[in-house]
C-alpha cells in the first residue's frame, strides 16, 4: 500500500488543522477541511490561510482531485469554493449532508430554494467509497455522532477523524449538536480504533490539553487505544455515553455555530444575496 505525503496547516484563531495530502511523483493531491477567515465582529472574511494552502499547491505543481469536507464544521468557515477558483478540485462531503440540510434548513427557516439534497457539493460519499491520488488509495468510513454526516478519510496508512476523535489527551468529539448521539460517537470511535494499529490519525482541530503547551495534531491509533482520556481501552460504551453527555451539558455553542453552519451547509458558498446584493446571516433566537 502506498502512503501519502501529509502536509499540515494550522489556524490558531479556529484551532483547526488543514491538509493537503499528496502523491507528489504522481503531482495530485485532496485537500481536507479547509479554513476561511471570518471576522465575527465585523461579517467580513478573509483568505489569508486559504492563501497558504494555495500556495504550497502551486509551488508543489499538484493538480488538486478533491476537496473535502470530514462534516459541516460548527466552528469555522469553509474555504472551498474559494480553493476551487484557484486551483480547482471537486468539493465532496459524506452522503448524509442532506440529514444536516433538513435539520438546519428548519433552525434557520430557508425557503424552498434551499436544496437539501447535498447538491451544492460536487460529489457526495457512501459509507466505503474509495477515491484516487495519483498511486495512493483512499476511502470514505460513515463516523457519525459529533454529527449525523461525519466521514473519516482513510488514504494509505494516514487516516483524517475530522472531530470525531482528539489527541489522547484532550478525548472525543462533543455530541450535542442537534442529530448528534454519543452512543454513535463511541461506535464509531471503535470501527476507527479497529484500522491497522500502525496507522497515523490526523485531527481536525487542537485546543491543548492541559499541561501541554504545543499544538499537535498527529498520532496513531495504537496511542489513542492506550491513552485516550474519554475512550481508551476497557472504557464501556455506556460509561462512555455517560461522561460524554455529562460533559456536553456544560459545554458552551462554538462562537462561530451560526455562520459556520449556514455557510457550510451550503458547500462553502455564502447565502444568496438580498436585492441590495448583500449575503445576511440569520441568528435565530433561543434555537440552540
Amino acid at each position: 500500500m502506498k502512503n501519502p505525503q501529509v502536509t499540515a496547516f494550522f489556524d490558531e484563531p479556529t484551532n483547526t488543522v488543514s491538509y493537503v495530502v499528496a502523491d507528489p511523483k504522481a503531482k495530485a493531491c485532496v485537500i481536507i477541511d479547509s479554513v476561511l477567515g471570518y471576522d465575527a465582529a465585523s461579517g467580513r472574511t478573509n483568505t489569508v490561510f486559504a492563501d497558504k494552502i494555495i500556495a504550497f499547491v502551486r509551488e508543489s505543481a499538484f493538480t488538486v482531485n478533491l476537496i473535502l469536507e470530514t462534516h459541516v464544521h460548527a466552528d469555522h468557515l469553509s474555504a472551498a469554493p474559494y480553493l476551487q477558483e484557484q486551483i480547482g478540485g471537486k468539493t465532496a462531503i459524506g452522503n448524509h449532508i442532506d440529514t444536516i440540510q433538513d435539520v438546519f434548513g428548519k433552525i434557520f427557516n430557508e425557503d424552498s430554494a434551499f436544496q437539501r439534497d447535498g447538491s451544492q457539493f460536487d460529489v457526495l460519499l457512501k459509507d466505503k467509497d474509495s477515491f484516487q491520488i495519483g498511486a495512493v488509495s483512499g476511502y470514505a468510513v460513515y463516523t457519525p455522532g459529533h454529527t449525523p454526516a461525519c466521514m473519516t478519510y482513510v488514504i494509505g496508512d494516514a487516516v483524517f477523524v475530522g472531530d470525531t476523535l482528539f489527541m489522547p489527551d484532550y478525548g472525543t468529539a462533543r455530541t450535542d449538536f442537534p442529530g448528534g448521539d454519543a452512543r454513535q460517537l463511541y461506535r464509531s470511535v471503535k470501527k476507527i480504533l479497529s484500522l491497522p494499529q500502525e496507522s497515523r490519525l490526523f485531527m481536525c482541530h487542537d485546543y491543548k490539553a492541559p499541561g501541554r503547551n504545543t499544538y499537535q495534531w498527529e498520532t496513531t491509533i495504537m496511542e489513542e487505544k492506550a491513552n485516550n482520556i474519554h475512550v481508551h481501552d476497557g472504557i464501556s460504551e455506556d460509561e462512555f455515553v455517560a461522561m460524554r453527555e455529562a460533559r456536553d451539558s456544560q459545554l458552551d455553542m462554538p462562537k462561530l455555530i451560526l455562520p459556520s453552519v449556514q455557510i457550510n451547509m451550503r458547500a462553502g458558498q455564502m447565502p444568496p444575496p438580498a436585492d441590495n446584493g448583500l449575503s445576511y446571516i440569520k441568528i435565530p433566537i433561543n434555537a440552540l
